[in-house]
């Protein structure tokens, strides 16, 4: 599933990022080299990366 339309990040890049650490979706995007645009993703990120930090 993609999560930004601007960045064309998909929910497993995301996840990727939050087992590598990221803590928030600003960190999540800066480890692919990229930063939120539009806004419109970053709830939906923070969804994804609190689900990959509940399970670690």
């Amino acid at each position: 599933m993609v999560v930004c339309i601007c960045n064309a990040i998909r929910e497993r890049d995301v996840r990727a990022a939050a087992r590598q650490g990221a803590s928030c979706p600003k960190a999540a995007y800066a480890t692919m080299g990229l930063r939120p645009k539009c806004g419109q993703c970053v709830p939906f990120a923070r969804e994804i990366i609190a689900e990959e930090r509940a399970i670690a």
